[in-house]
């Protein structure tokens, strides 16, 4: 049976959707509220298995600790220092970000053999919500891209939108789905107000 069954089946597609915001809202969402305390970005990502969509790392930015522990970055960090023998392959896996993945992210999923990712938050949204514009600043001055422009689907691996996906849902599902986001976008808010207010205490590179 194909590893990516989970990821191409428009059945299970409300499923999927269904799993990934639960581990945004419970276990994603608790950390990032620790972590922006503490100085750090609202970015969180976790790393599932397809096989049930049970969470094997859920994590948050951590880059008070190091500039380079992104939430994506931390999350494989910390699958690597899983015991050998309960670390799934990443061709098992399901990777998932809560806002889109910033360049050093892209390379570190497509590095680390992933062959998917979801994210939630694009980066506009990063930009413009959240006051973090890093992500297409670089984009733009490193690799001359506009806004959208990256190969969102190659040999390598294919990105989805959460909210994309919910749009294709059936109504009653997509309104329900929706509305999970609207509150999901409150909550973030005021994570990134907190983070705003904390961020000129700390020697930040990208603040």
């Amino acid at each position: 049976m194909s590893n990516d069954r989970h990821l191409n089946t428009q059945k299970e597609k409300p499923q999927l959707i269904q799993r990934l915001l639960q581990v945004i809202e419970q276990e994603i969402i608790p950390l990032t509220d620790t972590g922006v305390r503490k100085g750090n970005k609202v970015f969180g990502a976790a790393i599932l298995r397809k096989s049930d969509f049970s969470t094997v790392i859920a994590a948050t930015n951590n880059e008070t600790a190091n500039p380079l522990w992104h939430g994506e970055m931390h999350a494989i960090k910390l699958l690597y220092e899983m015991v050998e023998s309960k670390r799934p392959h990443p061709s098992e896996c399901i990777f998932l970000a809560t806002h889109e993945p910033c360049t050093l992210c892209l390379s570190a999923i497509t590095w680390g053999g992933y062959d998917n990712f979801y994210y939630l938050f694009s980066h506009e949204d990063s930009r413009d919500s959240f006051q973090i514009g890093h992500d297409l600043k670089i984009l733009k001055q490193l690799f001359k891209l506009d806004p959208g422009e990256y190969n969102r689907g190659n040999e390598y691996w294919k990105s989805e939108s959460i909210r994309n996906m919910i749009i294709a849902c059936e109504s009653d599902t997509r309104d329900e789905f929706l509305y999970r986001i609207e509150e999901l976008k409150k909550t973030y808010a005021e994570l990134s107000a907190i983070y705003q207010q904390n961020k000129g205490n700390r020697n930040i590179i990208f603040p």
